[in-house]
């Protein structure tokens, strides 16, 4: 099992992704809405987009625990490197 290793450095990438991801996701949003408002309320077509549109919107949602869980890792991955050579 590989562990992975992370500095400082690193963090510029990540967030570079989650402003991308973020971006992306709301234009998707966007135009997923258009896409439910041309349709006839109440087919298929029109509740399969509603839900595609709820299950997207949830990974904004998460998107700042996941942030937390990345800077934390980086944190304590850096900790304990500096903490183990000393």
């Amino acid at each position: 099992m590989e562990k992975a290793k992370f500095e400082i450095r690193d963090m510029l990438p990540i967030g570079i992704t989650f402003v991308v991801l973020g971006i992306g996701l709301t234009y998707g949003l966007d135009v997923m809405e258009d896409v439910n408002a041309d349709m006839t309320s109440g087919t298929a077509a029109a509740n399969a987009s509603a839900d595609a549109i709820e299950g997207v919107g949830k990974i904004p949602e998460k998107m700042p625990q996941i942030a937390l869980v990345i800077v934390a890792a980086i944190i304590i991955g850096i900790l304990v490197r500096y903490l183990m050579v000393q």
